[in-house]
């Protein structure tokens, strides 16, 4: 019994100790859930109040702004993979050439995947083997061809989130153009089919409507992109330091300085680091990843391209 009457004061003790910390701990909820409270109020009138006071983000791409342009790159920002190697298929489908020249196609786009980048020497090959291919045939039945090869291999390749940037620009009542090195007339069909304004491609030469097998300048690519967009720029009568471009990779960094509103659009990884550096904005629809940064650099000076001029002059012609 003694150890019964030792026990007992001790299960009261301990009975007592707990009501003591629940309602201790009830107290300070309590406390702690009315200065939580008042600290969300506080900060919540001092958002509202910061929000009156600053300014506001202008508005981009700016409505009704006719000076103000699009270019897109195509390979990789606008549609995945690459133009040429798409149209290669198509023509390999309907035994334009051998299997050896699209095993070449494939090399090229296989290179383009692994490593991320366009390798001026498979661009180069490529480029020998569409020209050599062509050659002889009509422009016209190109253009015939090339709507049936959009359908079959390029229309469900396109990047929903560079489309919708497109669609803004057009909704804002601006010109967006596609600037890339696949040829212009393939280049202007993805346009057309994607509602958007133009294209600047690479001009091959043709003779009363038939491919020479020649190019007019050289392929357009890297600077002679810039050429292009500077060129058309000024026939158009546009402000670069308002237009916007975007493009995947280091290669078009000189298109993409040479615009007030640069994108990196699933970029490569000098590119990323570029931009990051640069503070341009960034769009990665790879992986969802997204990231925005407002930066606008300065225009860089670059010489003439051949290449570039006479896409932008030859488009700007065929517009007339």
């Amino acid at each position: 019994m003694a150890a019964l009457g030792w026990l007992t004061p001790r299960r009261r003790s301990a009975t007592a100790r707990s009501v003591l910390a629940g309602e201790a701990a009830a107290e300070a909820a309590r406390k702690t859930s009315l200065q939580l409270e008042q600290e969300r109020e506080e900060e919540a009138a001092a958002l509202e109040a910061a929000s009156e006071t600053a300014p506001e983000e202008p508005e981009f791409p700016v409505v009704g702004d006719v000076r103000a342009a699009a270019f897109f790159d195509l390979d990789n920002t606008v549609m995945q993979g690459a133009a040429i190697f798409h149209f290669g298929r198509g023509l390999y489908k309907r035994k334009f050439f051998q299997r050896r020249e699209l095993a070449r196609f494939a090399w090229a786009q296989i290179w383009f995947r692994l490593a991320g980048v366009e390798d001026p020497a498979h661009m180069q090959e490529a480029r020998d083997s569409a020209l050599s291919i062509v050659k002889g045939h009509r422009v016209s039945e190109l253009m015939s061809i090339g709507e049936e090869i959009y359908d079959e291999y390029m229309a469900d390749r396109i990047w929903p989130g560079t489309r919708a940037l497109a669609q803004a620009h057009l909704d804002a009542g601006q010109k967006v153009w596609l600037v890339t090195a696949a040829p212009v007339e393939t280049a202007t069909i993805i346009a057309r089919r994607l509602g958007l304004t133009g294209a600047l491609g690479t001009v091959a030469e043709s003779v009363d409507g038939v491919y020479t097998g020649r190019l007019v300048g050289e392929l357009l690519h890297g600077p002679a992109k810039a050429e292009a967009v500077r060129a058309l720029a000024a026939a158009e009568g546009l402000d670069l330091a308002r237009c916007a471009a975007y493009s995947d990779s280091h290669n078009d960094i000189p298109m993409l300085s040479l615009v007030g509103h640069p994108y990196a659009i699933n970029p490569d990884t000098k590119l990323r680091r570029h931009a990051r550096d640069r503070e341009w904005r960034l769009r990665d629809y790879r992986t969802g990843r997204k990231a925005a940064k407002i930066g606008i650099p300065a225009a860089a000076g670059l010489g003439a391209v051949a290449g570039g001029t006479a896409a932008a002059v030859a488009l700007h012609r065929r517009r007339r």
